[in-house]
């Protein structure tokens, strides 16, 4: 045990002779809720697009005829209400709280469905944080659902902790960009993952390439992409490398990300469906 111990394993992820069992720390799912399996989208760093691989992943899997749902993990950076569309607020009673539907039938919760002001920062402090994330998962009604996606803020710090720790998930979904940083973004993911005993179901590298307008040769804009070697490295799959694409990006802002290709993230889906 360190001289600086908290005694709270929670939010800790050493291993001392005093740490209780992981199981210890997980959160029950809302009664009368059931999800089967549970997927992060996590990276190392910010501005990679997590949450572009959730949404893509989670409209991928519903169109396949799952039901798929999103827990929006990133308290202070939300953007699946904006990716979907929502306009309208999440409602709750006594028993508990309710997710906003997307135009297709995805649950989704997030904590910019219950600000009055969406534009209002979340000053808020580590702990009321993950304990945001963690009524997320047990005091929502989700209901019957087969995949369960969590976008989590960059890096390794209370929320992925929280959100490895309190939730039950199958595996994650590392995302990264073609640039040399690659390496340093996969490493920081891995090794988490690594100390967590959580498994990683591939990466996606975002950013990859563009197309010409004209005769749709591909051009990499950010040179040779280091993705497949560091993936190569670490055992995990090279999953999907999506386009910078100014339709795609067209449907993020206008919160239509559901009628974006889906093809894109089918290699995605079908590891998931693997598991």
């Amino acid at each position: 045990m360190s001289d600086s111990c908290s005694h709270d394993c929670g939010s800790c992820s050493q291993e001392c002779s005093s740490r209780t069992s992981p199981e210890s720390f997980r959160v029950p799912l809302k009664e009368g809720s059931s999800v089967k399996r549970v997927i992060g989208v996590i990276s190392g760093k910010g501005g990679v697009g997590k949450s572009l691989v959730t949404a893509l992943t989670a409209a991928a899997m519903h169109k396949r005829g799952y039901r798929s749902a999103v827990l929006d993990a990133d308290i202070t950076g939300p953007s699946m209400p904006k990716l979907f569309g929502l306009r309208s607020k999440a409602t709750g009673d006594d028993s508990g709280v309710y997710p906003v539907k997307s135009a297709g039938g995805i649950p989704i919760m997030s904590i910019n469905l219950l600000l009055e002001d969406e534009r209002a920062p979340v000053v808020w402090r580590g702990p009321l944080i993950t304990g945001t994330v963690r009524q997320f998962w047990s005091e929502v009604h989700w209901g019957e659902i087969d995949y369960m996606f969590v976008d989590m803020p960059p890096g390794t710090g209370d929320v992925p902790l929280t959100v490895f720790q309190s939730l039950p998930l199958d595996g994650v979904i590392i995302v990264t960009t073609p640039q040399e940083l690659v390496n340093l973004i996969v490493d920081k993911a891995a090794h988490m993952t690594t100390m967590m005993n959580i498994p990683v179901i591939g990466l996606v590298e975002n950013m990859s390439y563009t197309r010409c307008p004209h005769c749709g040769e591909r051009f990499r804009p950010f040179g040779k992409s280091h993705c497949a070697a560091v993936a190569l490295e670490h055992g995990y799959k090279l999953l999907a490398e999506l386009p910078i694409d100014p339709s795609l990006a067209e449907l993020c802002d206008s919160g239509n990300i559901e009628q974006a290709d889906l093809s894109l993230v089918a290699a995605v889906a079908d590891a998931i469906e693997a598991l």
